[in-house]
């Protein structure tokens, strides 16, 4: 569909909130999406031009549009979501999370049993979870039977079987752990306050038991049964021993939901944390695949759905690292800038980042873990594939990186025989350039990453992996060229949206069989390079390197540059606005200011009604 054609059908198409669904020639779902005005959303698809390859795929594909409205947006959320769930589009995220997760029954039936099970089935039971380690049920299974007598075996306890004195009383009885209620020593309603203290431990809440034993202790006391008083006692030192042992947070905090988030290349990885009474409950980390190059702010509301059904959560607040749109009016959200809140946030990030790092950790040691010869035959297919002169024993990768379209730093990772070589990574903080020009960043890295070795007389890569398209790749080649290395090692570039690899001069690109061994050690290098990269970034955020580029302004101060930053996310979004747009934030003396600076030689300060998009035209 081009934008003409849908232009013949957008004015169908209502100004109200609803879901939007896109289909192929074949009727085939493409992607779903949500929309506080439909028509504003879906025509932007048809309108702007878009470099992501991905989604331009998309837009030649769409050939119908439905839609649906909704009373809100939060209804349209809840409806987006389950329509992903339901169909699957294959342009939709995918939240990666096939496990089956084990629950804790309690089963539906006279004198229930508890016991863990993976089949969660429509029988009435009651299904407590589910959990994230079946360890952890095994453990919990434990420590109830410890300290809460319940029934293990599998007899039919009806009222009528029990009053014919079917049966009688097992080895469980004698040793403590079973009260007898298959000979009637145990009534209905004390076996459903077992189920409840059982309730209470798997919710964390374990006060209300060490009370009752409490009460218990006493009783038996004052009986001068010392010798039951001490068994409870026991129970009770077991309980608080346990208590202990939880991971409590805060006395002070009520039930809360934490979400943290990564994102790195087409995937992203999100951590949740479960808190009932101030004690961390439940923790996963979910991985979910990206198809349209979405941001961390759309992926991260959808994740966070999808974990509160899965594990049942009933907390009406959610502690988040940024602002989401999560239209849900009956929950809370909160970014936390200290106190305990901020605490089980940074708590869920080290989390996701311990988990990213063991994904990465394991998939190194798809290399680390073969032989030498082993290792060697993939990168003896690589040199194949890209028709090498040799083996590349050695490579090394460059990737950029900015923020915001700001700061720019750049990375470089080395390989020797297939596996990393940290010794020989290296940050670089760019000295040469002003503003953002990727181009001539990649060609000062490069120009001194080789003149350091030559100087060094360290021994040079077979491979060199630009992250990037040919702009990256013949600006590398432009410093290579200046220290006189052309043809000491061969260069390429691995365009970032097909995984196509460029040869300096070539018009044809090399798109290597998807599952090939070759690719995936260029997929792994390539990873690496994006996360130290990135990491490298963060800290230097964290630690407030970087000065807003909008301070730089004279006449703007820090205050109204975040002002700025707050309403339109990035300074590349402001270079874009118009003066109406800015003025609207900040006032119309500084949004002119604002426009001037990124447009000198527009006539802003003498015609209000001129904006920056039209100067770029």
């Amino acid at each position: 569909m081009t934008g003409q054609e849908f232009q013949q059908i957008a004015h169908t198409i209502p100004h109200q909130p609803g879901i939007y669904k896109y289909f192929d020639a074949h009727h085939e779902l493409l992607y779903v999406g949500k929309a506080k005005d439909l028509r504003k959303r879906t025509s932007s698809y048809f309108t702007k031009t878009f470099t992501n390859y991905k989604t331009h795929e998309l837009v030649q594909r769409i050939r119908s549009v439905e839609f649906t409205i909704t009373d809100s947006e939060a209804d349209a959320f809840l409806l987006e979501n389950s329509l992903i769930k339901q169909f699957k589009p294959k342009f939709n995220i995918d939240l990666k999370d096939d496990k089956s997760f084990p629950y804790i029954v309690i089963k539906k039936e006279p004198f229930p049993r508890v016991f863990l099970t993976r089949m969660k089935i429509n029988d009435g039971s009651e299904y407590l979870g589910p959990f994230t380690s079946v360890a952890k049920v095994r453990e919990l299974l434990t420590f109830i039977k410890q300290n809460v007598s319940l029934r293990t075996c599998k007899l039919n306890l009806t009222q009528s079987n029990i009053q014919k004195g079917k049966f009688k009383v097992c080895l469980e009885f004698h040793l403590g752990n079973c009260k007898g209620p298959c000979e009637a020593r145990q009534s209905d309603q004390d076996y459903a306050e077992a189920l409840h203290q059982i309730r209470n431990i798997l919710k964390g809440n374990l006060q209300p038991i060490i009370q009752r034993f409490k009460a218990e202790m006493l009783q038996h006391a004052t009986n001068l049964d010392f010798e039951k008083a001490e068994l409870v006692k026991k129970k009770i030192e077991h309980l608080e021993n346990y208590q202990e042992r939880s991971v409590i947070v805060s006395k002070h905090l009520s039930n809360l939901d934490v979400f943290s988030i990564l994102k790195e290349g087409d995937t992203a990885y999100v951590n949740y944390l479960m808190v009932y009474n101030g004690a961390i409950v439940q923790t996963h980390t979910v991985q979910v695949e990206t198809k349209l190059e979405e941001s961390e702010e759309e992926v991260l509301p959808l994740a966070i759905l999808q974990l509160r059904e899965t594990f049942n959560s009933l907390a009406n607040e959610i502690i988040v690292p940024f602002e989401i749109d999560f239209a849900l009016n009956d929950i809370a959200v909160t970014i936390p800038k200290g106190g305990d809140k901020k605490k089980l946030l940074d708590l869920s990030l080290k989390n996701v980042n311990y988990f990213t790092e063991e994904l990465r950790k394991k998939k190194i040691l798809q290399l680390e873990g073969k032989t030498d010869l082993q290792k060697k035959a993939v990168l003896y297919q690589l040199q194949k594939d890209l028709q090498l002169s040799e083996a590349p024993l050695h490579i090394e990768c460059f990737d950029n990186s900015n923020f915001q379209g700001s700061y720019p730093v750049s990375a470089m990772v080395c390989f020797k025989e297939g596996i990393p070589s940290k010794n020989d990574y290296r940050h670089y903080n760019v000295k040469t350039v002003e503003g953002i020009n990727d181009f001539a960043t990649m060609k000062e890295v490069v120009l001194r990453r080789y003149s350091r070795l030559i100087k060094e007389d360290q021994p040079l890569p077979q491979l060199v992996i630009i992250d990037g398209g040919k702009g990256q790749l013949n600006a590398a080649m432009e410093g290579i060229r200046e220290l006189n290395l052309v043809g000491a090692f061969t260069v390429v570039g691995l365009a970032k949206n097909e995984e196509e690899i460029f040869f300096h001069g070539d018009k044809q690109s090399i798109k290597l069989p998807w599952d090939s061994e070759s690719l995936k050690l260029i997929r792994r290098i390539r990873d690496e390079v994006h996360r130290f990269g990135i990491t490298f970034h963060r800290q230097k955020r964290s630690k407030g390197t970087f000065k807003n580029e909008l301070e730089n302004i004279r006449g703007i101060g820090k205050s109204t540059a975040e002002q700025l930053l707050k309403e339109f996310k990035s300074v590349k979004n402001i270079q874009l606005k118009s003066l109406e747009e800015i003025a609207k934030v900040i006032g119309l003396a500084k949004a002119k200011v604002v426009i001037r600076h990124f447009n000198p030689e527009s006539e802003t300060g003498n015609n209000n009604n001129v904006s920056l998009q039209q100067h770029a035209l």
